[in-house]
């Protein structure tokens, strides 16, 4: 498969995606793949990671199957990618949906959530500063977010709170990596049709369900709709993007 030329072309820069597996991370892949980026595959889904070596366009790819929950060793194996060639940027897609009343939710569930969506996402920020990481010319990070940072849901407190710290951190880490060249964004998803989503939707009414798919006034979303903005931000289209939160939700938040 060839690449895409133009300015959305990443032209052989080395991009790292967690939650490579499936859903939003898997579809991230593939799309950068066809335009021409070497993509650094990471999951805890060693066999879907195999499956999805088979959809990649190009060549120079790699993958590791890793648990983000383990924060401690997200810099130190960060390095041992960077051995092959720096890292150019990296796609935090990997998280954990959390439907929940606050009268059940304990602090080992909310934590649970916390660490896979949010501090991971700051580790490997902090791995990925160092110098024998990250390409010398810059680079670009995005967080994948949620619409539900910004507004309500019954159940969602665990997973709107880790999506809202999101996108404080990339705020700061925006102005903090800004001298070295390096943007940091946010994509920030309406309800899209996912495995995540396929498993929160059979807890809901027919009634919900409904409801949710009318609040979306072009329909619920795809995990490739929400990979072109991923895409976007990581090449030079972006290159005057930071500290900002592309939100992709098929008019969702326009009510």
């Amino acid at each position: 498969m060839s690449g895409i030329a133009g300015p959305l072309s990443l032209r052989s820069r080395r991009i790292l995606v967690t939650g490579a597996a499936s859903g939003i991370g898997r579809a991230t892949c593939e799309l950068l793949s066809r335009l021409d980026a070497r993509v650094v595959a990471v999951d805890i889904d060693g066999s879907g990671l195999q499956a999805l070596e088979q959809q990649l366009g190009g060549e120079g790819h790699a993958s590791l199957c890793a648990d983000l929950e383990d924060l401690d060793r997200i810099p130190g194996w960060m390095a041992d990618i960077a051995a092959a060639g720096p890292l150019f940027g990296f796609v935090h897609a990997a998280g954990v949906s959390c439907v929940q009343p606050v009268r059940l939710l304990t602090p080992a569930v909310y934590r649970k959530v916390l660490t896979l969506n949010t501090e991971a996402a700051l580790a490997l920020a902090r791995g990925f500063q160092k110098k024998s990481v990250r390409d010398p010319a810059g680079g670009s990070i995005v967080f994948i977010s949620s619409v539900m940072a910004d507004v309500g849901s019954i159940g969602a407190a665990a997973y709107s709170m880790s999506k809202a710290a999101l996108h404080g951190l990339s705020r700061s880490l925006a102005l903090e990596f800004a001298p070295a060249g390096v943007r940091v964004n946010c994509v920030a998803p309406g309800f899209i049709d996912t495995p995540m989503f396929g498993r929160m939707s059979a807890l809901w009414e027919p009634a919900q369900f409904a409801r949710v798919r009318e609040d979306h006034p072009l329909g619920l979303g795809t995990a490739l709709d929400v990979a072109h903005g991923v895409a976007f931000l990581l090449a030079d289209t972006g290159r005057w993007v930071t500290g900002s939160v592309l939100t992709v939700d098929g008019g969702y938040t326009a009510h």
